[in-house]
């Protein structure tokens, strides 16, 4: 028995994913859907809530790589000859108390982790750093050779994964962009593949961001992300789920729960998308209505909002979003939902348009739109803004996506700062709550339909 179960302490792999019993392979979809997209795509995400085995996963892939022994079920990538892969996390502990003790077993228990410890040949110790810590891992392959891991911090930054070509990539926890960018690069030569798991905490992240919205198409056929829950797992009962819960900042629970990007303590909202947003409607024709304008060469954005009088609820039903375009086109497009309706726009237009002298407020004005400028309070209209979303005054249509990926990403840095980097249809949005409700209009009747003056509304903020 003592024999049986020391072998079975160095051969963890093969108690995951088994085709029967309590943790049966079927129990995690997602877990098979991310290995399986190995074959596919070069770049991989699997953005997870604690617990789930993110970690465990991107440990299971690399001993199949790193042995060349992968289960009967698997059509993910193979490499049919000994690799060199790194395995990184975020700092020395971190990297040798998760990444390395995921791999290779406790400091104390060498052979005891994803690894068969009869198959690890030898291991050098890192000259400097942490007792216990491993620089580089070689592993028996199928083959009768030898593959190579190196383990590896973000905290060594950019520089340190210069150089040397690697099959395969494992990053547990988020690298910085820099980073990551380095590490895709030594991918190249061998037609390697790189994967991260890891909890969203740090939100909207650049390495986040690249994977939920890359910028080209050209992007998207190499890159594709799965995003798991304690729902997608039967292993954590709901006690545990329940005790979890309670100690969590709320900010981080759907980070933690869900999987979701956390909005971190520097989200400008610091809510849910969920609980903005709301299915589209026609909204009715005798609700009043406006829009908030942000203009710039780069991008000029305007967002409309009509007001349920009865409520008092406002909503966010329409966006433009265009850059780099003339004055004429952003003006028909925003004429487009309704010439009628008023609206308030970006003071900065006040400044001369270099051609002929003419501000922007009198081009769009000569050009049929209805505006005014608003106010531009920044800090009391970002406490407006918030104060009607957290309140539910403030419903967004869920298919508004430019709006909802500033959302997203709306933040302030490490001294306070707002970010000023993609937040027109933030800055629209807060022009509008501050200074157009007063200007809200209803659409006016056809004369036929009898007469009804487009009313303008006040005093919603009261």
């Amino acid at each position: 028995m003592e024999a049986e179960l020391l072998r079975r302490g160095r051969n963890k792999i093969s108690t995951f994913f088994p085709d029967t019993g309590p943790r049966r392979r079927e129990l995690y979809p997602k877990h098979i859907e991310f290995f399986d997209m190995g074959a596919r795509y070069k770049e991989r995400l699997f953005m997870a809530a604690n617990r789930v085995g993110k970690s465990e996963s991107g440990a299971y892939e690399t001993t199949c790589h790193l042995t060349g022994i992968y289960p009967h079920w698997w059509i993910g990538r193979r490499f049919a000859e000994p690799i060199e892969a790194w395995a990184c996390g975020t700092n020395s502990e971190t990297t040798r108390d998760i990444v390395q003790s995921k791999l290779l077993g406790r400091v104390d228990a060498m052979g005891t982790g994803m690894i068969p410890g009869n198959l690890i040949e030898h291991t050098t110790p890192r000259r400097s750093g942490l007792a216990g810590s491993v620089e580089t891992a070689w592993i028996r392959h199928v083959s009768g050779k030898r593959s190579m891991v190196g383990f590896k911090t973000y905290e060594q930054g950019r520089s340190s994964f210069e150089g040397t070509a690697k099959h395969v990539v494992w990053c547990d926890e988020e690298p910085p962009l820099d980073v990551y960018t380095e590490m895709l690069y030594r991918t190249v030569t061998t037609r390697g593949i790189a994967y991260t798991t890891f909890t969203p905490l740090q939100g909207r992240s650049e390495v986040v961001n690249s994977f939920l919205e890359p910028e080209t198409e050209i992007a998207r056929d190499f890159k594709w992300y799965i995003q798991a829950g304690w729902a997608d797992v039967p292993h954590i009962d709901a006690e545990e789920q329940r005790a979890l819960i309670a100690t969590t900042p709320s900010y981080q629970i759907a980070a933690r729960t869900l999987g979701e990007p956390s909005l971190g303590v520097g989200a400008i909202y610091p809510i849910a998308v969920a609980d903005v947003t709301c299915p589209p409607f026609a909204i009715p024709k005798h609700w009043p209505r406006f829009y908030g304008m942000d203009v710039g060469w780069r991008r000029t954005a305007a967002i409309w909002v009509a007001l349920d009088r009865d409520t008092g609820r406002l909503y966010l039903y329409h966006e433009h979003y265009r850059a780099e375009a003339e004055p004429p086109i952003h003006a028909a497009a925003i004429q487009a939902p309704g010439a009628w309706i008023p609206g308030v726009i970006d003071p900065s237009c006040l400044g001369s348009n270099l051609v002929d002298g003419r501000n922007l407020l009198e081009i769009y004005q000569r050009l049929g739109l209805d505006l005014e400028t608003a106010i531009n309070a920044v800090e009391s209209g970002i406490f407006d803004v918030w104060q009607a979303l957290s309140s539910g005054r403030l419903k967004v249509f869920e298919n508004l996506s430019n709006w909802l990926s500033e959302f997203r990403k709306y933040h302030r840095n490490e001294k306070g700062v707002v970010v000023k980097v993609a937040d027109h249809l933030m800055d629209a949005t807060r022009y509008a709550l501050v200074s157009g409700i007063p200007r809200a209009k209803t659409e006016p009747l056809k004369r036929s339909q009898g007469s009804r003056d487009g009313g303008t509304t006040a005093g919603w903020m009261e």
